[in-house]
């Protein structure tokens, strides 16, 4: 399949480029060539035309309209299937949110709901312009049928703990989901928490990750009563007690890191672990500001994230870009704080790289074709000074025109080609609350 889209700006998020007018060349679900359309490009195919002339062969040509090609975003903390208890359990602390009513609903879930309730999760994301999502939850064989099917990318986060699971299913797994580079699917070491998973567990975790050199994933430090428990059990910081136990060798991430201590940055910059912000859960449960200008100050990479539709409640990343840079300008009492192209580089290329996904980070030739047109003739996005500080500072959901993943147009001007209709999809969700939550939905 070979595709052009001409007639565009376009950010291949390169450093040091900056936006330009152009077209993409796309085969085969990777970027050929992205630049000027007076250049003839890596990806021309040519046929004999009538009069003997050499002509560009293409599937599929799409006029842009003027409209800016970029990146899709990278949802780096997330947990699809949670799509059924969007709006259910609000105005909780985390804790109690958590056990009294997290856990109890979850645990009532069979496979066929995560089915569904990922392809729910997946029609939100690609509204959002958002091509890939790592996801941490149970029941993976579920979420991987239903991102496939819809083809979408998907990273799979381990979710061990004490409650379930076990390091044999999570070796079977990696090595299962790595197997195909060419795949939509792939998998990285991880585990809930810390608090939720005992110190031999989290033992064998480190010597699965020592044995495949592979960095690891946790959430961590997201309240201050997890960080003072933590010191209680044992005399550290959950992120010094987890590198003690051999956990960051290869790197890795935390989902949250709100938290922290000076030796916690100390350890993340010599580890060369990310972290991965989740600013609208962290507010609504909340449970702080994390420190974002300080990780960009230290070169510690910073990626953005959701986390679930039950803590948030939507999946959006044009809101958490927005409350990324707001929130940081506001702790800090400085309006410079964490600029519009930083945050974008978060929600893209950090994004993909924190989730292994460096094939996925721009667009640029011999990269995957991972890709939203946003619509630039829309009020919110007029005048044109600055159309990267627009996306943060003013865009939103009701700007992608378009999101393609490997090539493939997913989601187009309001509609989904992800091989269902939508009312199947809501439906299926619909039955899965009733069975489960019954009375107490509302």
């Amino acid at each position: 399949m070979r595709t052009r889209i001409y007639n565009a700006r376009i950010l291949t998020m390169e450093e040091g480029r900056a936006i330009f007018r152009g077209e993409l060349q796309i085969e085969d679900g990777k970027i050929l060539y992205a630049g000027p359309s007076d250049c003839q490009g890596t990806a021309a195919r040519t046929a004999e035309g009538p009069g003997g002339e050499n002509q560009t062969v293409w599937d599929e040509e799409m006029d842009a309209g003027g409209n800016l090609i970029m990146p899709g975003f990278k949802n780096a903390h997330t947990h699809s299937p949670m799509t059924f208890l969007r709006s259910y359990a609000d105005d909780m602390k985390l804790q109690e949110w958590l056990y009294d009513k997290v856990f109890p609903a979850e645990a009532k879930l069979t496979e066929e709901d995560v089915y569904w309730l990922t392809k729910l999760a997946v029609m939100e994301y690609l509204t959002s312009g958002i091509t890939a999502a790592f996801d941490m939850y149970m029941k993976k064989a579920d979420s991987a049928r239903a991102a496939e099917e819809s083809g979408f990318r998907m990273v799979f986060c381990g979710d061990l703990n004490d409650f379930g699971g076990t390091v044999g299913d999570m070796e079977r797994d990696y090595l299962a989901y790595n197997k195909d580079p060419e795949s939509l699917l792939s998998y990285q070491i991880g585990f809930h928490a810390e608090y939720t998973t005992s110190r031999r567990l989290m033992e064998e975790i480190a010597a699965l990750a020592e044995n495949y050199q592979a960095p690891v994933y946790v959430h961590c430090s997201e309240t201050r009563k997890e960080v003072e428990e933590c010191r209680e059990r044992s005399g550290m910081t959950p992120v010094a007690y987890m590198d003690s136990l051999g956990l960051f060798r290869h790197g890795g991430g935390l989902f949250h890191g709100v938290h922290m201590d000076e030796d916690d940055f100390r350890i993340l910059k010599e580890r060369g672990i990310c972290v991965v912000t989740n600013p609208a859960s962290n507010l609504k449960l909340a449970s702080g500001i994390a420190p974002v200008k300080r990780y960009l100050d230290l070169g510690i990479p910073v990626a953005i994230g959701t986390d679930g539709p039950a803590s948030n409640n939507c999946l959006d990343m044009f809101r958490e870009m927005f409350l990324v840079t707001g929130l940081q300008k506001v702790v800090c009492n400085d309006p410079e704080a964490v600029p519009a192209m930083d945050v974008l580089k978060m929600a893209t290329v950090n994004g993909a790289r924190a989730m292994g996904l460096a094939g996925c980070d721009t667009l640029t030739a011999g990269k995957r074709a991972d890709l939203i047109l946003i619509d630039l003739s829309q009020p919110n996005m007029q005048p044109l000074h600055h159309i990267e500080k627009n996306i943060v500072y003013s865009g939103s959901k009701l700007n992608v025109k378009m999101t393609m993943i490997n090539g493939r147009i997913l989601y187009q001007d309001g509609v989904f080609r992800i091989g269902e209709k939508p009312e199947t999809i809501y439906e299926h969700a619909e039955q899965t609350v009733r069975r489960i939550l019954g009375d107490d939905e509302s």
